[in-house]
Order: C-alpha cells, then structure tokens, then sequence
C-alpha cells in the first residue's frame, strides 16, 4: 500500500519564477552534444529561450511591485481610518464636557452613544489590522476618512467656540456685578465723605461760648481739618491719574531728592504741598486777602468767633451762594487759584470754565469744587478759631534736614525707626524731609506738626529743631 503524500506546500511567486526559469534552461540543453569551439556559439533557440526567461523575471518583478504598491496603500487607508476615529472621540469628549456644564441630558446621552460608537469602531480596526482584511479599494476608503476627520475637527471647533463664547458671557456679567459692586462701594465711600466732612461732625461745639475755649476744641478742629485734605488729595491724585498725568514727575517737582520708604508714601508730598497753600499766611488775621479790612482790634475775638458759629452749621456751597462777597468767598477764590494750576485743570477737565468762573465773581457748581470748598470751610473754621483764643494760637513747620523730636513733630512713617534699629551698617538718624501738616502752639500747649521722615548720616553737631512761623 503506497503512502500518502503530504500536500506540498505552494511555493511563493518568486520561486515560481525561479522554476520556470530553471524548466526552460534544461530544455535547451537536452540532446545537444558539446562541440569543441563552439561551446561559447548560441542558436536561435538558445537566444529565444533566454528571452522567455526575461519575460519570466520581468513578469515576476512587476507583480510584485504592484502588490506591495496594494499593500501600501491598504495600510494608509488602515491609518486613515484610525486618526478619523480618533478625531471623533475628541469631538465626542468635547461635546460631553459641553453638555455637561449646564447640564444637558439629550446632549450628554448623545455624546456618549457616539463616544461608544467610535471605540467599537477603532477595536473593529484593530482586528482588521491583525487578520489582514484590508480594503478593496483603498483610495476611496482614504478620502471617506479624510472626510470623516475634518468633520470631526469641525466639530470640536464648533464646540470650543460654544464653550468660549459662553464663558465670554460669563465674565461679561461678572465685569457688570463687580461695576455695580464699585458704584455702590463709591457712593458709600462719598456718604460716608460727606457724613466725615458734614458741619454736622462738629456739633459738640455748638453750645460752645468762647470763655470756654480750650486746646481740646482746637485739636478736635484741626482733626477733622486735616481729614478733609486728605480726601480733597485722593481725589487730585485720582483725577490726575485719570488725566495721565506722571505722579511721579509731580511728586519730585513738590520735594526734591526724597526717598520714600514706600511708593504710597509719595502722596505725603501732595498733601504737603496743598497745607502749604491753605495754610499760607495763617497767622494773618485777614489771611493776606487783597481789599480785606481787619476788624477792630479790641473785638477781635468776638469777630472771629462770630465766624466760627456762622460757618460750621452750615455747608460751604450754600454759604458761598447766599454770601459770594464775604471774606470767605475770597479765601475760597484766592486759594482754589493758586491751589489748582491752569494746566492742571485743563488737562483734568478739558477747559479752564471754573477758573473763568471765579474770576467773574461766580461760583462752579462741579463736584471738584464742591469737596474743595468743603476743605476750604475747615481750615477757614480753624483759622477762626485760632484768633478766638488769647493769645492767638500760632502756626509753625520744621525746616527740612531737622532732627527728629518727640515734642514738636508726630511721624507720618513710622517705619524709618524700625529700619534705622534693623540697619547696622552705618551710624545713621531719622531727619525732616518735609512737613505734612503745620504745628501749632496756643499758649503752652505744643500740638505737634506731621513730618515726613528720611534717613541720614550724622554730619554735623547735634542742634534743636528750630522752628519758623508760617
């Protein structure tokens, strides 16, 4: 009984080819005796079989190319088809963040059925890829996924701007609460302005009678005096921000050659330069006002502590309209023009109306002259009650380079001690770099000037503050 032979394996398309080549050789050889001398002649069939056996070898090599040229373009459809299903599930996720926040539940539910759609789809792929099952026709497979791709980056595009322009809404509203929170927070800071500023705040020297006046009701004045400027300065430093104007530049033309300790301290120079207007010629009786008469000397208290009572009940803006030639009028016109340049007041409000106002006699009736007429009223009312004591309550200011001392100044930084203590490296002291708010002395009381400070080396002998009357 004969065996039974396996089935042979079919050989590969390249050894066909080796096959048939070798087939065709052998039957040139058979039957032809070598001759001596004519071993290196060839026939016609000799030359005819080798041509069928390039014919063999260019057939065989063809197929090939054009095989793996089939491969190739399978697997760029295989990869095409894979970075179109991913881009699909970025735009799924995409679309289920979005409807996710606010919460959407058709667009949640239809992200998600995508999301799954298109992981079937890449483990489908997958298995293709391991079986070998590639398109038939790849290039239509390649532009169906091309097309499939861009759709899905169209469509994350589309979500993503969904997604900015709602959060574009989003901090539009919040940019509108937080304006309205300022505006309230503006007009509680202005009440409460006004209620600081108001003559009301000095209603417990209403029954005051001037046998009764004592350092204490000065100093409660110049308190509430000295809060007044400061608001008048806030509001010059934000209108001359508003203006463009370099605080800076502004700052080194009122004090030269001053180190600040902080970038706020430079509002110090600002306040300095307003005190030293409206305090100027404080220790006049007439406050150095052109075509102002004194009044009699032996009633000079009673005068001035007449003008006390008058103005303090009563709101500087209504005072000027009801008595615009009064010599609180004037103060108020001299002052506001020397106080507030023309440029300055170009540049804040575009013209120079006010000032054209006052020159005629009239008053403004802008907010901006409102809060300097108020400042004005409180140092008017201090000024008056300086001249309802006897003696006279006086005015002085430490000249710039004086040491510091505990009597006659009260520091605005307070910081340049613990920095003179924490600097061992040289031997230094704090020293007047200017005054911010004058002192004043009535009799034997000594209420101390505000000084700004700085730090310098000790270079020549010790000496007292020295003091000069405004």
């Amino acid at each position: 009984m004969e065996s039974v032979q396996p089935l042979a394996v079919i050989p590969s398309k390249k050894k066909l080819a080796r096959t048939i080549a070798k087939i065709l050789h052998i039957r040139t050889l058979t039957g032809i005796a070598p001759v001596d001398g004519l071993k290196n002649v060839k026939t016609d069939r000799d030359l005819q079989d080798e041509g069928n056996v390039d014919k063999v070898m260019n057939w065989s090599q063809s197929f090939d190319e054009k095989d793996e040229f089939q491969e190739r373009a399978a697997m760029e459809a295989l990869l095409a088809k894979l970075f179109a299903s991913i881009s699909s599930v970025k735009a799924a996720y995409a679309q289920l963040q979005y409807a996710q926040s606010p919460y959407e539940p058709e667009g949640v539910q239809a992200a998600d059925q995508l999301l799954v759609s298109e992981l079937k789809n890449l483990s489908e792929l997958k298995q293709c890829y391991l079986k070998k099952q590639f398109d038939s026709s790849p290039e239509t497979a390649i532009l169906e996924a091309e097309l499939k791709e861009l759709h899905s980056v169209i469509k994350t595009y589309g979500i993503m701007g969904k997604k900015l322009e709602s959060q574009v809404q989003l901090k539009e509203s919040e940019v509108v609460f937080l304006k309205d929170k300022l505006q309230e927070a503006i007009k509680q800071n202005r009440s409460m302005e006004k209620r600081l500023n108001q003559s009301g705040s000095l209603s417990m020297l209403d029954n005051l009678h001037i046998s009764g006046l004592n350092p204490g009701h000065f100093i409660t004045v110049l308190r509430q005096t000295v809060r007044s400027i400061r608001n008048f300065v806030r509001l010059i430093v934000d209108e001359m921000r508003s203006a463009g104007w370099d605080i800076d530049a502004a700052v080194d033309a009122i004090e030269k050659n001053v180190v600040y300790l902080k970038e706020d301290h430079k509002c110090y120079a600002i306040e300095s330069f307003v005190c030293r207007e409206m305090f100027d010629s404080f220790q006049f009786p007439n406050f150095s006002l052109p075509n102002e008469s004194l009044p009699d000397r032996n009633n000079l208290r009673q005068v001035f502590f007449l003008r006390f009572n008058e103005l303090k009940s009563i709101k500087a803006k209504e005072y000027l309209a009801e008595k615009p030639k009064s010599p609180f009028a004037k103060f108020c016109r001299v002052k506001y023009l020397r106080l507030i340049h023309p440029k300055m007041e170009s540049s804040i409000f575009g013209d120079l109306n006010q000032r054209n106002l006052l020159n005629t006699g009239e008053f403004p009736s802008s907010s901006f002259f409102s809060s300097f007429a108020e400042m004005a009223k409180r140092v008017w009312l201090l000024h008056c009650l300086a001249f309802s004591f006897e003696p006279q309550a006086s005015i002085f200011q430490l000249r710039k380079g004086c040491r510091f001392s505990d009597v006659y100044m009260e520091s605005v930084n307070e910081e340049i001690f613990v920095s003179s203590e924490t600097d061992q490296t040289v031997e230094s002291y704090p020293q007047v770099a200017f005054t911010v708010v004058p002192g004043f002395k009535i009799g034997k009381t000594v209420i101390q000037c505000q000084v700004y400070l700085s730090r310098s080396q000790p270079k020549v002998k010790k000496r007292e503050p020295s003091m000069k009357q405004s």
